[in-house]
């Protein structure tokens, strides 16, 4: 899932999705203010892990006040 916010999310923020959920990464590519969620979970549960997420990120509105989801895909490896 590719999304865009506002501002800079913290480091520590990103940290804190992957110790959420260890199958979860949250990275920013080169791009400013992008954001890329990562999940290594079958297609069965891929909503739920973008709902966690996007869960996370309403939870945490002291950090990430605005978001824009920007493209979901799903790939099979």
């Amino acid at each position: 899932m590719w999304f865009t916010t506002e501002r800079p999310i913290p480091i520590r923020a990103l940290q804190d999705v992957h110790r959420h959920d260890r199958d979860l990464t949250l990275t920013q590519p080169a791009t400013p203010l992008v954001y890329l969620l990562s999940a290594r979970v079958r297609a069965a549960l891929g909503a739920e892990a973008v709902a966690g997420v996007v869960g996370f990120l309403v939870q945490n509105r002291h950090i990430v006040d605005e978001f824009t989801v920007t493209e979901i895909r799903a790939a099979h490896s």
